[in-house]
């Protein structure tokens, strides 16, 4: 079991930054590949962003050289900076895990607001 709690949004002018941190119980957290999904009112849920247990990143072609994920094993925690917002980006944001060998990722945390203003 893994559970997930998410900080870091907010409101932000178009432009500007936010960095969201999600910590991880368990003790297996480093075995556990990691994403960032959003979803804004109306529309699909979208993984963001993605990180393998062994730190491979990969992203949606409308954030790429914009956002970064990372993760520090050590603080069982995940991030996501994102830079260079835009109104579009706009969401819920959540993170999720994924065991190893599982094709879904079946923990969730919470979500946080990211409110992106033009």
């Amino acid at each position: 079991q893994v559970q997930l709690v998410e900080s870091g949004g907010g409101l932000v002018q178009a432009g500007g930054s936010l960095r969201l941190s999600c910590a991880a119980s368990g003790r297996t957290f480093r075995n556990y590949a990691m994403g960032w999904f959003r979803q804004a009112p109306g529309k699909e849920r979208e993984l963001v962003a993605s990180i393998t247990s062994g730190g491979s990143p990969s992203y949606i072609d409308s954030v790429k050289g914009r956002f970064t994920i990372s993760r520090d094993n050590a603080k069982n925690s995940v991030y996501l900076q994102m830079n260079s917002l835009k109104p579009e980006d706009t969401a819920e944001y959540y993170c999720a895990a994924r065991g190893p060998g599982r094709q879904t990722y079946d923990y969730r945390g919470q979500g946080t607001q990211v409110t992106v203003s033009a």
